[in-house]
């Protein structure tokens, strides 16, 4: 069969693999427990679902622009205005069908083929591939655990080469939870602006940090900002995941290109959600706040077991709802009956030896790791946790 030789080389999503088995597997009623996904296990507030609800029966079900309503975008502009001290105008925000759609709007509207894009593993397992869905290439730069897992401005240097174009930064990050200071973050802007690069902030986790406050790379100076291309949305904020609808903030002309190319590839994002959405961004502190007490008293005592169980450690994350945990002493041994040699070793073994489901790092440019995901209720993580130790017993 004749097959798009792109297409064909773009890897399935890790993380939906892991998710999908773990979901046949409840659905057989075999007593699993899930730390695969990505989302909230809140519901999305009320008064969000109550905006829906009201825009249907105003009519408003009908096609938008392409870039989303004025409203929305209006709506986004206050956002960034209000928390992150950023000036943007309305023709400089596009509202995509998800902050992945964005991600793909942006690379699409910055690469021409051969371009470079400097991505810091451990990465979440979608930056290569859309790189690569853009005729661009990913140059992958590990980092290390005991940096936290963030590139340094030394790093980033020392990356480049003529052909770069971009710099994928995430932070909160997704796998790692990490969160970049002030301080790392304007070292970074400097090599950026001084090398005349993109860099492509991924901040859908911006509310998700335990201890002190967001920064967006872009607030660093005029300079920095013109070639920031801002990727959030409102599906880990607002519990959110299933509604579709994520925006980008970026100087006019590439706004304007990613706006052309979705006219033509998926036109408007949903009218409800978009109504919904500004709902979302016009209030929801109090829920914001508690979903975020919550996930920090899950985090802090998923670390602590962790750490106390011989052959894993894990480091504290900061921001988002995930764990990092360092498998490398586990390779080599042989656990429910299967040599472990790498993560998705580890991750086979323990879903059919202790019924819990984890996700594998190859997949995010680290093999000596998996992500636990504490977007799940403090009983299951729990549970988690002693057939975890369990398992390295046996």
């Amino acid at each position: 069969m004749y097959l798009s030789k792109k297409a064909s080389s773009i890897q399935a999503s890790t993380t939906l693999a892991i998710d999908s088995k773990f979901k046949a597997m409840q659905a057989e009623g075999i007593d699993v427990v899930g730390f695969g996904a990505g989302e909230p296990d809140f519901d999305t507030p009320d008064y969000i679902k109550e905006a829906a609800i009201k825009a249907i029966e105003d009519g408003n079900t009908k096609y938008t622009p392409a870039a989303g309503t004025l409203e929305l975008r209006k709506a986004v502009c206050e956002k960034f205005h209000r928390e992150n001290g950023l000036l943007y105008e309305p023709s400089q925000i596009v509202v995509s069908n998800g902050a992945k759609h964005s991600l793909v709007n942006a690379f699409m509207a910055i690469l021409n083929p051969g371009d470079e894009v400097i991505i810091p593993a451990p990465f979440w397992v979608s930056y290569p591939e859309m790189v690569k869905i853009a005729d661009g290439v990913p140059v992958v730069i590990q980092t290390k655990e005991s940096d936290n897992f963030k590139i340094t401005a030394e790093e980033l240097e020392a990356a480049i080469t003529p052909k770069t174009r971009a710099v994928v930064l995430n932070s909160p990050s997704n796998p790692t939870g990490m969160v970049y200071t002030k301080e790392e973050l304007s070292a970074l802007a400097n090599v950026i602006v001084t090398h005349d690069l993109y860099v492509v902030s991924d901040e859908i986790y911006e509310h998700l940090i335990y201890e002190g406050k967001h920064t967006s790379i872009a607030s660093f100076g005029e300079e920095i900002k013109q070639r920031t291309i801002i990727i959030n949305g409102v599906s880990k904020t607002y519990a959110m995941t299933g509604w579709r609808i994520g925006y980008a903030a970026a100087c006019p002309e590439v706004a304007k290109v990613m706006s052309n190319l979705q006219s033509h590839a998926t036109s408007n994002p949903n009218s409800i959600a978009q109504v919904a959405t500004v709902a979302a961004l016009s209030g929801g502190e109090e829920e914001i706040a508690r979903m975020r007490k919550a996930f920090s008293e899950r985090r802090d005592y998923m670390v602590e077991r962790i750490n106390s169980i011989d052959g894993v450690s894990c480091k504290m994350p900061n921001g988002a709802f995930y764990v990092l945990m360092n498998i490398s002493a586990l390779k080599g041994r042989t656990l429910g009956g299967k040599l472990i040699a790498t993560s998705d070793d580890f991750a086979e073994a323990f879903l059919s030896g202790a019924k819990v489901a984890v996700v594998p790092c190859s997949g995010f440019g680290n093999d000596d790791f998996v992500r636990w995901s504490y977007a799940t209720s403090m009983e299951n993580i729990r549970e988690g946790m002693d057939r975890l130790e369990r398992f390295l017993q046996k």
